[in-house]
């Protein structure tokens, strides 16, 4: 049974950091890219981050380019988001996800992910 699990969230101020954890188990991480996904009240799912594992290559939204990292550990057991000068539209809760190395275009889109924790929220005040 895959699991994902997500940790790291809380309240930060504007300018601040805060790492987000997201603990797998259950699939072949180095199988699957990893992906961080953002929800905010009345707005659709944002994919943020991924993570491919078959080339190690990342891609991010324009929204968080240059302010967020996405990486894994060397066990492949846990994927990270790094988030840097945050802002208060970073306020969300924020989901990771998985889905098969080569079955998406884009894993920024939700709809190719087949596996999803159940989120942590963030909230970033001015």
């Amino acid at each position: 049974q895959v699991e994902m699990v997500e940790s790291g969230g809380g309240s930060a101020q504007a300018g601040a950091s805060l790492r987000l954890s997201c603990t797998v188990s259950g699939l072949t991480f180095s199988n699957y890219a990893m992906a961080w996904f953002r929800q905010s009240p009345g707005k659709v799912r944002e994919g943020v981050a991924c993570l491919s594992s078959s080339d190690l290559s990342t891609e991010y939204s324009d929204s968080v380019k240059g302010r967020f990292a996405i990486s894994s550990d060397d066990a492949w057991k846990k994927v990270f988001l790094q988030m840097n000068s945050l802002k208060p539209e970073d306020t969300g809760t924020y989901f990771c996800a998985a889905v098969p190395e080569g079955d998406y275009n884009s894993c920024l889109e939700s709809d190719y992910m087949d596996y999803w924790g159940k989120g942590t929220l963030v909230t970033v005040s001015s």
